[in-house]
């Protein structure tokens, strides 16, 4: 993984993460972006995977092996994964029971302290990327806890709904520190606490600028014929409008559609073959993110081709940065986070998308490229964590002078 130089706000004190997602996910989200580039500088982390929010579905494939893989994992002793210390909690993903819930919280209490005890980290920083996280407030005595909202999981199929939302609830004012990554989730923490700060989602700029410079383009996609029109993400029916792109196809049969990124991830009913059956659109499988540059090298358009929901009305991709540091011009629909964009043109309906896309085709240029990866330098993970570590510092000299109230004068010694 290429790692820009970081400045880390969380500078020689310890980090307990507790994730949404397994740190060897076949995509890197926000939580691995942020949680190496801390323990690259100077940060004990501790990352607890995921609890399996989402029920399994017994009929996929990926999730049996996830289940299998998870199993020996809780069973065994954390692992070190690019400088953090990576558990995998042993739970049981029937979250809409009262009794398992309570008994998942007793487990994930008493492992994680007893982990953090051998670790050495003593009141560490509680970032959580999921309310569940309040079962470890009062096992950890954290020094700062930090709930960091990035997608309405409560949205997501298989999630139970009702469990979540009364965690997130019970949580969320518990928190001295609130990110959200998108408009709408800031809105609706806004209603759970005084202290959020919208933060969208950034990149790895400064690794997506080299598709600028001259170098291989991805073999497999460099087969295919131009204009080369790329997705990077899931292939998952529930987020990419797989509708939209069927029509997109056939409108433009002399337009190459290629979908970079694994097939059914979080959505394992998804059913890619009519996609498939399109003579102009082609599924590549997913790419090692440093591979992704060689990509995006080859590409005319950057695409967010997603359907209106209420999972989309809360994201605000990671990949839409990553696009514009690669200098392409960008086509998103069912994102309404990103109005805020001006570099992308954000659309309705297969008209509109086909107008958008015969636009930039036609005007894009060297210079209009490498204006639109100067200016997405100033969302990278560098100027991110500066903005976290502005919003963090003031509120541990306050925890900092409240303890100092609540131990009262001090005896010297004599």
């Amino acid at each position: 993984m290429t790692m820009t130089a970081v400045q880390n706000p969380l500078e020689g004190r310890d980090v307990v993460c507790m994730g949404f997602n397994d740190w060897d996910g076949e995509e890197w989200t926000n939580q691995q972006h942020l949680m190496s580039r801390l323990a690259a500088k100077g940060s004990g982390v501790l990352f607890i995977e995921s609890l399996g929010l989402r029920r399994p579905s017994l009929g996929s494939g990926r999730d049996l092996r996830r289940m299998g893989r998870r199993l020996r994992r809780g069973l065994g002793s954390p692992r070190q994964r690019d400088g953090v210390t990576v558990l995998s909690p042993l739970v049981l993903p029937l979250h809409s029971h009262a009794t398992v819930r309570s008994l998942n919280a007793w487990i994930l209490r008493h492992r994680v302290r007893r982990i953090a005890q051998k670790l050495h980290f003593d009141r560490p920083i509680l970032w959580a990327y999921v309310p569940q996280a309040d079962a470890l407030v009062d096992a950890l005595d954290p020094e700062l806890v930090i709930y960091h909202c990035v997608d309405d999981i409560a949205a997501h199929d298989g999630v139970d709904a009702p469990s979540f939302t009364a965690a997130e609830r019970s949580f969320a004012p518990r928190a001295d520190l609130i990110i959200a990554s998108a408009p709408a989730l800031a809105e609706r923490m806004a209603a759970l606490s005084d202290d959020v700060l919208y933060a969208p989602n950034v990149a790895d700029t400064a690794l997506f600028a080299t598709a600028l410079e001259p170098g291989a383009i991805d073999p497999q996609l460099a087969t295919l014929s131009e204009p080369r029109i790329v997705f990077v993400g899931a292939v998952a029916s529930n987020k990419v409008d797989f509708e939209l792109v069927m029509e997109l196809a056939s409108a433009r049969r002399h337009w190459t559609f290629a979908l970079i990124g694994p097939i059914g991830l979080g959505y394992p009913q998804t059913d890619v073959s009519a996609l498939m059956a399109q003579p102009n659109v082609h599924l590549l499988g997913p790419r090692a993110h440093a591979d992704l540059p060689s990509v995006l090298r080859g590409a005319a358009v950057g695409v967010i081709p997603y359907r209106q929901s209420r999972l989309t009305a809360s994201i605000f991709p990671m990949k839409v940065y990553e696009y514009l540091a690669a200098g392409l011009p960008v086509v998103a629909t069912g994102v309404p986070a990103l109005k805020q964009v001006q570099e992308v043109l954000l659309v309705k309906g297969v008209d509109e998308t086909v107008a958008a896309l015969e636009r930039v085709l036609a005007e894009d240029s060297a210079n209009k490229r490498r204006a639109r990866s100067i200016t997405a330098q100033a969302h990278s993970w560098d100027i991110r964590l500066a903005e976290i570590g502005a919003a963090v510092r003031p509120r541990l000299r306050e925890k900092a002078v409240s303890v100092g109230a609540a131990l009262g004068p001090q005896r010297g010694a004599d």
